[in-house]
């Protein structure tokens, strides 16, 4: 049975697929027939409950100060642009909007001016 990519992290996750796509052997068979006497609870809860591990504990959380460094470690892998880059996207930006804009107002001119002669040509 094809899985999707949701569904192979999810497995991976829970240990019952390894990295190359294979199970691994200690789990049930990936997309098994539930209609056949099985019930419809995931493959990973049927295991855990046959074989009575206690469950995972939870991460930490990250603290503030961690989670600012990251953060900072991650904007500094950002490639930036120049302010020459920015001023040029910018006028790009501006000048599409008053295009589109202009544009939106010519055809709805028009339009409007079919429409009323059409409605008030009698």
């Amino acid at each position: 049975m094809a899985l999707n990519r949701e569904q192979k992290r999810q497995l991976k996750k829970s240990g019952e697929l390894g990295d190359d796509g294979a199970g691994n052997g200690d789990g049930p068979p990936v997309g098994g027939d539930e209609g056949e006497g099985g019930d419809a609870t995931p493959p990973r809860r049927r295991r855990s409950a046959a074989s009575g591990a206690a469950p995972v504990a939870k991460e930490q959380r990250t603290t503030i100060r961690q989670f600012v460094k990251e953060v900072r470690a991650e904007l500094r892998k950002v490639a930036w642009p120049t302010r020459k880059e920015t001023v040029n996207y910018s006028v790009i930006v501006l000048l599409t909007l008053v295009f589109m804009t202009t544009l939106i107002f010519g055809l709805d001119w028009v339009f409007s001016e079919v429409v009323l002669r059409l409605f008030n040509a009698k």
